[in-house]
């Protein structure tokens, strides 16, 4: 299946993006999310940073997402409704990144990973029964399983802070997708409801 416009422009804006990146610090540095910088008033950097990756490992895996997940969303939300919540989860992600990492003034990330994981868990909102696979377990599961799996994984990966993943930019972009998925289609807290384990 051919991918959609929107995301087809969505990841060649982070591929060109982060290719400038790569090639001048400048520019990088200039864009990345940094707690003092946005402090001072630099609030382009809540979005522009989400355009930069540290890598090309990075921004692989995170367009791959979207190829994969991306057009779920358009094809159950529209394409318009798809770029204000993949913004809005880079958005979310960010803010609470920014509030987790407020007494750091030297924090700084970069990575399309909060608008990711938002359009990630807005298609598994949209449909819970899709197979998808977690991290380095190989075999496929549910939707709504991966989705609880994966909240209690960036939960338990903010509390330890043993890695360099932006852990609380991932839930915010989760939050983000999911509040914005109900905003669009208020229903799926309905059909939602038969896989909580409460």
């Amino acid at each position: 299946m051919a991918l959609s416009f929107y995301v087809l422009l969505l990841i060649a804006a982070n591929v060109l993006i982060s290719r400038k990146g790569f090639q001048y610090s400048s520019f990088f540095n200039k864009y990345l999310f940094q707690i003092a910088a946005i402090n001072q008033g630099q609030y382009y950097r809540l979005i522009s940073s989400s355009f930069l990756h540290a890598d090309t490992t990075h921004l692989l895996f995170n367009m791959m997402t979207l190829v994969f997940f991306g057009d779920y969303v358009v094809s159950y939300f529209g394409g318009y409704a798809f770029w204000l919540l993949y913004f809005g989860s880079v958005f979310s992600g960010s803010v609470l990144g920014m509030y987790f990492n407020r007494s750091k003034p030297s924090y700084s990330a970069v990575g399309a990973s909060g608008g990711v994981i938002g359009v990630l868990f807005s298609a598994l909102l949209a449909f819970p029964e899709m197979k998808v696979g977690f991290l380095f377990i190989p075999i496929p599961m549910p939707g709504y399983l991966f989705v609880l799996l994966y909240l209690g994984y960036t939960l338990y990966g903010m509390k330890s802070q043993r890695d360099q993943i932006g852990h609380s930019a991932h839930l915010g972009g989760a939050v983000g997708g999911i509040l914005l998925s109900l905003m669009f289609s208020p229903q799926l807290l309905r059909d939602w409801m038969q896989y909580l384990p409460f």
